[in-house]
């Protein structure tokens, strides 16, 4: 039997109804067989990272608890991409659901197509702000530092708004 875990999953879309598409993969978060929804952090609006010029996104952080392992719920994630049209054409382009797997309990893998935590997350107000609202005395598995200070050292033109 696999034990219960808290994994985090990212959410952003910046294409179509971006807030009802990461609303929708909420609920198909949800709805997946050995996944249970915990939180929703509040919804921020962000700039597009990378070279693509493009919309700002709407990103925010789930805490599931889930009785599978960190490649089943990858899976899931990808599942609910594909369901909702996401088509991988360009690195850092556009899209209408994007669902990053960031952390697996305290569990470090790296493995071909699965690395958690998440490499680029710490490096990312839009994922560490959701995270700190969530879970801000947290640690980072790597890096031991709580969510709540992670999301403290960015800059103030990094802060993000809420999206209403």
């Amino acid at each position: 039997m696999i034990q219960p875990v808290t994994a985090y999953v990212g959410i952003g879309a910046n294409q179509g109804d971006p807030r009802r598409q990461c609303h929708q993969a909420v609920d198909s978060l949800a709805q997946a067989d050995g996944v249970a929804l915990r939180a929703v952090s509040r919804w921020r609006e962000t700039a597009p990272v990378g070279p693509v010029p493009q919309a700002n996104f709407v990103n925010g952080v789930v805490a599931l608890h889930v009785t599978c392992t960190a490649r089943q719920l990858l899976g899931v994630c990808l599942g609910i991409e594909q369901q909702m049209g996401r088509v991988r054409s360009e690195r850092w382009g556009p899209r209408c659901i994007d669902l990053d797997l960031l952390l697996f309990g305290e569990q470090v893998i790296d493995e071909p197509g699965l690395c958690v935590p998440h490499p680029e997350m710490t490096a990312r107000a839009f994922v560490m702000e959701p995270l700190a609202e969530l879970a801000p005395e947290q640690c980072h598995p790597l890096t031991g530092q709580t969510f709540a200070d992670l999301a403290a050292a960015f800059a103030p033109e990094h802060l993000l708004l809420p999206v209403r």
